[in-house]
């Protein structure tokens, strides 16, 4: 069952066209990964599918994107509420400097929960679903900003977690880790697929062949090959995907 829909998106940086005619099906409950060398339209696709390219100047985005077959880019689409059903995971872990608590229970407060017991258990449940409750309970009221780099990037998971999302828009989220916090991300990743669409970033071709349902590859803004992850890694269609999979460019 498909979750996101785009369909001939197209995005422009005022004059320069970042994404050319993207047709894309997301299933839900799957990991998607998005491939290709830097300057690709990756990031930018990712961004479009919550509108956070909205807040770039001068962008203008044609086509469409559809979300549980509603367009995203309707009139009548309160883009907070997008966010809260398409949330997203930066490159370098961003936690609010404020307590590993409030970090968490800023979300649901905004989107009016304001009960102790009620956001008590939002937060145990989204540190617990970000694999960092054992870790961080005893120190709930500590600045989140004391947090190892793996830590903290766990943290912005269980954050995007706290207001109860559909999907997760991951971009590039262990680039800034080292191997075991990557491997802990990776492994987590794994399990929020039951309960989460996940869709990621990754410059690394290992950790999308490890983790991922399908691979899409962008080149230059258009979208070249998308299929099952083990068949666009080992019988890919396209000879461009073919030569950026074996390292001959990229």
């Amino acid at each position: 069952m498909d979750i996101i829909t785009a369909k001939d998106l197209q995005l422009y940086y005022g004059t320069f066209q970042a994404l050319k005619g993207i047709d894309m099906n997301i299933s839900e409950r799957e990991i998607t990964a998005l491939i290709g060398p830097s300057g690709c339209g990756k990031s930018t696709f990712l961004k479009t599918l919550n509108r956070m390219n909205d807040t770039v100047h001068g962008v203008k985005v044609n086509g469409e994107v559809k979300y549980h077959d509603h367009n995203i880019f309707a009139s009548d689409v309160d883009v907070t509420l997008l966010r809260k059903n398409v949330g997203m995971v930066f490159q370098k872990p961003n936690p609010f400097p404020m307590s590993i608590y409030d970090n968490i229970a800023y979300g649901p407060r905004l989107h009016g929960s304001h009960k102790k017991n009620e956001l008590n258990e939002i937060v145990e449940r989204a540190l617990r679903g970000a694999a960092l409750w054992e870790e961080v309970k005893d120190r709930l009221k500590k600045s989140a900003l004391g947090l190892s780099g793996g830590q903290q990037q766990r943290l912005c998971i269980a954050r995007a977690l706290s207001v109860s999302p559909d999907v997760l828009l991951m971009d590039e989220p262990t680039s800034a880790l080292d191997p075991a916090s990557t491997m802990k991300i990776e492994e987590l990743m794994s399990e929020l697929k039951h309960d989460y669409t996940v869709v990621i970033v990754t410059h690394n071709m290992q950790q999308a062949a490890r983790i991922s349902d399908k691979t899409a590859f962008f080149l230059v803004g258009e979208l070249v090959e998308m299929g099952e992850t083990g068949d666009v890694f080992s019988m890919p269609k396209d000879k461009r995907t073919e030569d950026y999979i074996t390292g001959r460019f990229g």
